[in-house]
């Protein structure tokens, strides 16, 4: 038995290759499969197993494309009802990889399909070894149970049962690999260590030391993180089969003019994937300031139309092909072309440009210390905000200014901040959108605020790679 996992950063997504001696199985796969294909290549194994513990909210999972390249049979769980070909499985079903058994058990609670596979590698020992757990057990943390709007709480309880009447009765030196790690928004409070055993977590998951039932089920149905909007959608997408790559539209460079008649006669949606600070020397108007050095997938899926034409502005060829990766792994499939030659070749086309003056923690600490009104929208997730703020500064979360921005008055000058400019740039393209004429961006936000002295450590900064990523606790 030979386990291999892939992590893939921004959506902290865990995929693996379990596998025998000359054959595989890949579970969990993401969209884009190269890795797959070369590491089976690289091992002398071929993939004939697509296992999908569930049908995953965050990202657009890889079996359809996975399948399609190598032959290999897809399993999915029979409470999915999905529509593409597969092999169904329930509770109790059992299948065999060369010398390793494979257990399944059904373990509603993040989703209602959820499913796990045990491991036996009879080549070793007739005890499990291992446990693919998806988005049912993390290290240090368990699943979200209130995706589903109206059933957080019978999902939560079916949770309970699932860990505590199934998972947890494995062997504690039962090796535990989840779907996902610290950063996903698929639990509140993962670890950074990407596996773990049955045994560590009983002993230090602070959610499985939740003995009652009904303070298990408080506890995940309250003051739990947003979830972005790609989640209300991937599920049924991966249910039903999601396109495979190859006939999605094929995006195309374009020049200045060329892209610009598309902007006003198809409707479609600039995405700039820049660094904030090349955003606000100069952008197309209307364009959405996503960088690509933040959250970059998270918050295209959260924020982004995924049926409206999209049209990149990058730094290069190269960053745009990787954009098309990350907005493909989270549904967005209509991206149409990118600017050729970048934003130089805009402006020494004529072309009509905006911007949004950044400005330094200096000048945020004197505009506080001035008479002159202005609006200070903090657009981090409001534990952020309650950890540590500025003074007069009010909290509305990035995605929610596409509709709370009514509450701000457009007649004053407002300043965006977040956490290092990355949200508060995104932030300030929305404003920009509904019409804010006078839009300043904090560049290195409160980070930088800090930093200069003008504000005590964030408690929330200190490991921003941590649980609370994105304002969880």
């Amino acid at each position: 038995m030979f386990v291999k996992q892939f992590f893939i950063k921004g959506i902290a997504h865990s995929s693996y290759l379990l596998g025998a001696n000359k054959v595989c199985a890949i579970v969990d796969p993401s969209r884009d499969i190269d890795m797959y294909l070369e590491a089976a290549e690289e091992m002398g194994m071929k993939i004939t197993h697509i296992l999908e513990t569930h049908l995953h909210a965050d990202f657009i999972s890889g079996h359809m494309e996975l399948a399609e390249a190598t032959g290999a049979k897809i399993y999915a769980p029979l409470s999915g009802s999905c529509a593409f070909e597969h092999e169904a499985l329930k509770e109790g079903d059992t299948f065999q990889i060369e010398d390793m058994k494979i257990d399944v058990i059904d373990t509603p609670g993040h989703t209602p399909e959820g499913m796990c596979y045990i491991v036996t590698d009879r080549g070793r020992g007739e005890e499990p070894v291992a446990i693919f757990t998806g988005d049912t057990l993390f290290v240090g943390d368990v699943g979200r149970p209130d995706l589903f709007p109206g059933m957080a709480r019978e999902l939560a309880s079916r949770l309970y049962d699932s860990l505590h009447e199934k998972i947890l009765k494995l062997p504690d030196f039962c090796e535990v690999y989840p779907a996902h790690g610290a950063g996903s928004l698929c639990g509140r409070a993962m670890g950074a260590k990407r596996t773990s055993t049955i045994g560590y977590e009983k002993r230090y998951n602070k959610a499985l030391l939740i003995e009652n039932r009904e303070e298990f089920i408080i506890s995940l149905t309250t003051d739990m993180p947003a979830a972005p909007d790609h989640f209300a959608r991937c599920s049924d997408i991966n249910r039903q089969g999601p396109a495979t790559t190859s006939d999605l539209p094929v995006m195309m460079p374009m020049k200045p003019q060329e892209m610009k008649k598309f902007i006003e006669t198809q409707d479609a949606i600039v995405l700039d994937c820049r660094c904030f600070e090349a955003f606000g020397g100069a952008h197309i108007p209307g364009a959405f300031s996503i960088d690509f050095g933040g959250n970059f997938a998270t918050f295209a899926g959260w924020i982004l139309p995924p049926d409206k034409p999209l049209l990149l502005v990058t730094l290069d060829e190269y960053q745009a092909y990787e954009a098309l990766i990350w907005l493909r792994r989270v549904g967005l499939d209509t991206v149409l072309g990118y600017l050729e030659g970048g934003m130089f070749q805009w402006v020494t086309s004529g072309l009509d440009t905006s911007h949004v003056q950044q400005i330094s923690a200096r000048k945020l600490y004197e505009l506080t210390l001035g008479n002159m009104p202005i609006n200070i929208v903090d657009v981090r997730a409001e534990k952020e905000f309650n950890a540590h703020h500025i003074e007069g500064s009010v909290n509305i979360a990035v995605q929610d200014l596409r509709t709370r921005y009514a509450e701000l008055d457009t007649n004053l000058p407002t300043v965006t901040i977040c956490g290092s400019g990355h949200r508060s740039s995104l932030g300030s393209s929305i404003l920009k959108q509904r019409g804010f004429k006078e839009v300043l961006n904090v560049a290195g936000g409160m980070t930088g605020f800090t930093a200069a002295g003008f504000a005590p450590e964030c408690p929330m900064c200190r490991m921003p790679h941590g649980p609370q990523f994105l304002g969880k606790d």
